[in-house]
Formats: structure tokens, sequence, C-alpha cells
């Protein structure tokens, strides 16, 4: 690697790591280039090198959020607390509590993104998308418990995290534990399937 495309990387770098800084704790409409400039001490024409437009850095951001929050945090600390799907399906509600009682609880990123976006702009697109793969995070956790359906289940256990979450951005930061219980109760009268389905046959449950 030469010196030139090194210097390029680390500018890039120095960029999204001040826009997510920026974006995850005021939301990205809250936040302008000039900001985003000012905070990476990067100069506003290396801003544009690197990313086409405020979009563009914003649904870096996205991807990085994706990466930090729903693969290295949700899914692996879920993983690494239990081997039980049905404990790991609860789980998610264990790492919400805490969480949501952290000073610096900021709410979810995607939804914020969903909130303030315009409907089917590239953004909201890509929001959605991210949304879309921690809901297949949960199928995925549904069919290990051997649950019938498991995308509708999936779709369920999503709108009970995602209302905890506003939930929890309103003030109610026992919006998890609450969550958690009406888990419960849909986790026990939920169908189980006879014979229990495989990961790689996922893409045949409707």
């Amino acid at each position: 690697m030469n010196q030139s495309t090194q210097k390029t990387r680390s500018t890039r770098d120095r960029i999204l790591d001040s826009a997510y800084r920026l974006f995850k704790s005021r939301g990205i409409a809250q936040v302008g280039v000039d900001a985003i400039v000012a905070d990476s001490g990067c100069a506003k024409a290396s801003l544009y090198n690197n990313f086409a437009s405020k979009e563009d850095l914003a649904i870096a951001f996205l991807e990085r959020r994706e990466a930090l929050w729903t693969r290295d945090w949700l899914e692996k600390e879920v993983r690494q607390r239990t081997a039980d799907p049905r404990e790991r399906l609860l789980g998610i509600f264990d790492l919400f509590d805490e969480w949501f009682h952290r000073k610096n609880f900021e709410g979810c990123s995607f939804i914020n993104v969903l909130l303030e976006s315009e409907f089917n702009s590239p953004i909201h697109r890509a929001a959605t998308r991210h949304l879309d793969n921690i809901q297949a995070v949960i199928r995925g956790f549904a069919i290990d418990a051997g649950l019938d359906d498991s995308g509708s289940f999936a779709q369920a256990w999503h709108i009970l995290m995602k209302g905890s979450i506003v939930a929890a951005c309103e003030g109610n930061r026992n919006a998890a534990k609450i969550a958690q219980r009406t888990g419960v109760a849909l986790l026990e009268t939920w169908p189980r399937l006879a014979q229990p389905q495989k990961r790689g046959s996922v893409a045949q449950d409707a």
C-alpha cells in the first residue's frame, strides 16, 4: 500500500469516525457537513472526495452501525451468554435493559433514520435493509428454537423489540422487561415444528 492510499484511507476513516459519533448522538438530520468537517479536522473537499454527499456518508454510518451494533453487540453478545435458542431470544431484552439504562442511551439509529428521512429515499431504504437484517437474526434464533413459521415469528418479535426502544426513548427505561414478559407469553403459545428446521432451509420458510 503506497503512502497516498494510506493517507486517503485514514482521512476517510477520520471522517466516518466523526460522522458516527455525531449521527449516533444527535441524529443525521441535526448534523451538518460543517460539523463533521470541524470534528474530523479534515477539509470539506476531503469529505466530498471520499463521500459523494452527506447521504452517502450517512449510508456508510448505517453500515458501520450494523457491524458494531447488530453483529458485534446484539448477535454476538446474545450468542455468548447462552446456547439455548429460546433464551437467546429472551436474552435480547436483557441486553436492551442494560442499554436502556445507560446514561448515553441514544435510541436506535435505524428507527431514527426512518423517522427523519423521506420515504423510499436511498437512506430510508438503507435503514430498512439494516432493520431487515436484524429481523433475519431473530428468524435464525426462531429456527434454532424449532418454532413454526419463523418468518411471522421474527416479525412479531421484531415489533416487540422496536416497540420497547420507542418506549425507552419516551422515558420508560423498564420497557425491555415489559417486552420480555410479553415475549415469554408469545413463546409459550407459538406453534412448534414437529421436526426442527435446519438453518439452510430458512429461505423456504414462508
